[in-house]
């Protein structure tokens, strides 16, 4: 494929290019003259000819199995406007797909309609679909500030809980309405999910780049099924499209905090069923307009920030919603489930009323689901365990329509009479934390508990106490550099597993991280066995090289892989004790004189870390030492948690009242 050399790319693109880190690129670039010269940027982020790069990789033998895809992004990047490259993206899709059918869009450029050409020749040859998906990821990722997207995972608990929760089966096939379709990740979702024959598929979205590459999607995505799509390109609340027309489910993630969206001309809408929503109240509309779209007994699935559940302007209509039992569950997810990812977003369970509904059906109450619990522990942004948490909420809202199941732990059913009050607030949080006190007897069991850790700490605290210590000459120490030269040791440091690492495999080894340490120092993810890197294998001694997480400990259990920034130092056991190293290491002194402490996230210096110099036979008490240090460590930071949690939770029973004397 021919390159521009207009086209600048980064060092990090670079690396992407080539499939390595960004360091191997600097170090290209520092040792071989050859490499391309600076044409734009700063010193700090220089940029360079893609057509310059690609000829010095291919000479210098760096590309390995790099596809052409890679050298098409930047191209498209390179138009420089959102709207532009994402329909010059839309178009190579639709070129892909039918490449004798002339192009839908007029008004592009010679030079991007050649490339929207050299795309769709790439992708016939690559992958249609693999191809459209690979440029449509970068263009989300390049433009993610303005673009808000509905992440796959969240997009499939939407369609499930949206289909099994509609009453009744479709009898001319099922028809399925998302009216802010954006790129088309839930409309896509529901030709996925849905596994009957005849559907149809109704999407809106008012920005046209977006609707042509939603357009795009569903043409991929129900190629290998007779499924009939139409997205249209208008403001669904302004102009709807599909008037009149009415679906079996609806699906949306609609614009949050929009004051413009029609309040005026729209004042007398029809929709209003449940009251003209206030100007400040953009997210009810969209719940209006989904309603009065659905067939009786069709289900929607609408996700809104928590503030629509307990803002006082909204309400007058939400217990309307909830009078006419047309909101039948909330479910708070946990932050990071969707932008903006700082916020707990809420899933509302809309269904209208059946024309006949089942004795079963109750109208009287709402299941509010406290889901925010299933955050993924250990890593760097806030964000869910999908799979825990897709089968939890579908679980919980299993029974929705038989009051006579108990719902699980953190969730509730709420009768109607409870929610009505001055504040109708449908938080699930407000509801579900009484739901999930503790018991008299597990308050027990803590309170023993707790008494057990601080019968061990006194224990630890006597011996400890008892240490004596003489002034004497300082001891000579190694560093840890030096010990490795000498073979008393070996240090391995921590990898970033591969991106493109197969998890197909059927062994897997525990990752551990930097921030799984500062979250609770557990692992926080699964990797497969053959892309670890570096794996500490019991008695390994790990050490955290950053100072804001600096701590050594002698790894027991199975193996682990390490992330970057942990190291794993095998003794030899003939020359030291591990538990006497790590003793040494952990010292708060020598992380400090290792350390650069330029910021909270600076590197220690792991081969300038100071062990003492002693004999084998002498380290065996020093290695107890260190040991009931660390057992005391330990127990003192349970018990500090189990007391706290303990003072919570017997604070919140004596607030309730039903103190026995």
């Amino acid at each position: 494929m021919s390159t521009s050399s207009s086209v600048p790319v980064s060092l990090a693109e670079i690396a992407r290019i080539a499939g390595v880190g960004r360091a191997a690129v600097s170090n290209w670039r520092r040792r071989h003259d050859s490499f391309p010269s600076r044409i734009g940027g700063t010193d700090v982020s220089p940029q360079f000819s893609l057509a310059e790069v690609e000829r010095w990789l291919r000479e210098n033998g760096k590309l390995k199995d790099v596809g052409g895809r890679e050298f098409l992004w930047p191209r498209f990047e390179a138009l420089g406007s959102r709207d532009e490259s994402g329909l010059a993206i839309a178009e190579a899709a639709r070129r892909m797909r039918s490449p004798r059918t002339r192009t839908t869009c007029p008004d592009l450029s010679a030079e991007v309609r050649q490339l929207v050409g050299e795309a769709a020749a790439l992708g016939r040859t690559e992958g249609p679909r693999e191809t459209f998906e690979f440029l449509l990821q970068r263009w989300l990722e390049t433009h993610v500030r303005q673009l808000s997207t509905t992440p796959a995972p969240l997009a499939t608990l939407m369609t499930r809980i949206a289909l099994a929760a509609r009453i009744g089966e479709p009898e001319e096939g099922l028809t399925a309405l998302d009216p802010a379709c954006g790129t088309g990740h839930l409309a896509a979702a529901a030709a996925q999910e849905y596994d009957g024959s005849r559907l149809t598929v109704l999407g809106c979205e008012r920005d046209p780049a977006l609707a042509a590459l939603a357009t795009a999607r569903l043409g991929f995505a129900t190629e290998e099924r007779d499924v009939r799509t139409e997205i249209v390109t208008a403001d669904a609340l302004r102009e709807d499209p599909f008037a009149g027309t009415r679906v079996d489910i609806a699906l949306c993630n609609p614009p949050f905090n929009e004051r413009d969206w029609g309040y005026e001309e729209l004042a007398t809408d029809q929709r209003w069923a449940h009251g003209l929503p206030p100007r400040t109240e953009p997210e009810l509309a969209w719940v209006q307009h989904l309603l009065s779209h659905l067939k009786p007994g069709g289900s929607a699935v609408v996700l809104l920030p928590p503030a629509v559940a307990s803002r006082k302007a909204g309400r007058r209509i939400r217990g309307s919603l909830l009078r006419t039992g047309a909101l039948r569950a909330v479910v708070a997810l946990p932050p990071g489930s969707a932008q903006p990812h700082s916020v707990s977003l809420q899933l509302w369970l809309l269904r209208a009323a059946p024309d006949s509904p089942p004795a079963a059906v109750p109208a009287q109450d709402a299941l509010l689901v406290d889901a925010t619990g299933f955050a993924r522990p250990g890593t760097r942004e806030p964000g869910p365990d999908w799979d825990a948490l897709t089968s939890f909420v579908l679980s919980a809202l299993a029974d929705l329509d038989h009051p006579e199941a108990d719902p699980p732990e953190s969730a509730v059913r709420v009768p109607l009479l409870d929610l009505l009050d001055d504040e109708v607030d449908v938080t699930p949080g407000r509801y579900t934390a009484s739901h999930s006190e503790p018991t008299g007897t597990e308050l027990a069991t803590s309170w023993k508990e707790l008494g057990s850790l601080l019968t061990g700490l006194t224990a630890h605290v006597q011996q400890l106490s008892e240490l004596g210590f003489e002034t004497a000459a300082p001891q000579t120490t190694a560093a840890v550099g030096e010990l490795v030269k000498a073979g008393a040791l070996t240090l391995r440091a921590g990898q970033q597993p591969p991106e493109n690492g197969s998890f197909s495999e059927d062994t897997e080894v525990p990752l551990l991280t930097v921030p799984d340490l500062l979250m609770d120092g557990a692992p926080g993810g699964l990797i497969p066995s053959r892309t670890a890197q570096t794996v500490a294998e019991e008695g390994d001694v790990v050490v955290a090289g950053v100072v804001r997480a600096f701590r050594a400990w002698v790894h027991q259990g199975p193996p682990m892989a390490l992330g970057p920034q942990l190291y794993a130092l095998r003794v030899d056991p003939e020359k030291m004790d591990a538990h006497f190293l790590a003793g040494c290491l952990r010292a708060p002194a020598n992380g400090r004189q290792a350390g650069t402490h330029a910021s909270s996230s600076s590197r220690v210096d792991v081969r300038r870390l100071q062990v003492l110099q002693l004999p084998l036979e002498e380290q065996a008490a020093y290695a107890e030492t260190f040991r009931r240090l660390r057992d005391f460590e330990t127990l003192l930071s349970r018990a500090d948690s189990l007391g706290k949690g303990l003072a919570g939770d017997v604070s919140d029973r004596l607030a309730a009242g039903g103190l026995t004397p």
